[in-house]
């Protein structure tokens, strides 16, 4: 297994490490600054969530950079993408952090286009990269599960809910880039459909 695949299977094992931080009572006392707090579990679920994160643009960089890039790199990268941010989606949800609806619709795109991406390769054919908007959509998904787990700091001391705008927004362009993905693929769809 080389470089770049190890850095995603690390990513995938980080996914419950997270979860077990968000949703674990360590029962340690919550820091507190005027009406603002943050549990001790918060600050590490997020250190590990941006560092597992960052690891995705390291992964693709070194595959393309070492020409290392494999069939299980392609499925293996999105998967772990994928894995962790409905991980951290649905934690944030029994936390009562987020609402289930945007964690739904969020958690069904990623799978959607998942899905089409395994078609193309199950059929060799080629699949569009990914656009502008799939990497907006990554980034607004990642300052919106930032904002939440670290409870809208520093925004909460001047009354804005950055945390709330983050969510939503996060929520628009993942539909709309899962639209523009698809409406780019429609050729996987047409050859399955004929196939099927």
């Amino acid at each position: 297994m080389n470089l770049a695949n190890r850095i995603t299977l690390a990513r995938i094992f980080l996914v419950p490490v997270i979860m077990f931080f968000l949703l674990v009572n360590l029962d340690l006392p919550p820091i507190r600054i005027e009406h603002f707090s943050i549990t001790y579990n918060q600050i590490i679920a997020v250190l590990i969530f941006i560092v597992a994160a960052s690891t995705d643009s390291l992964d693709g960089y070194i595959a393309r950079k070492k020409k290392m890039i494999t069939n299980l790199g392609k499925l293996l990268d999105p998967l772990a993408d994928k894995l962790m941010v409905s991980a951290v989606l649905i934690s944030l949800v029994e936390m009562q952090k987020l609402d289930a609806w945007i964690a739904v619709v969020i958690i069904s795109r990623e799978f959607a286009v998942t899905g089409l991406r395994m078609v193309g390769l199950l059929q060799n054919q080629p699949v569009v990269a990914a656009s502008k908007w799939g990497k907006w959509k990554t980034a607004t998904q990642i300052t919106a599960i930032i904002s939440l787990l670290i409870n809208n700091f520093p925004f909460a001391f001047i009354n804005i809910r950055f945390d709330l705008f983050a969510s939503w927004v996060a929520a628009i362009i993942t539909v709309y880039s899962g639209i523009d993905y698809f409406v780019k693929n429609k050729n996987l769809i047409k050859i399955s459909d004929h196939q099927g």
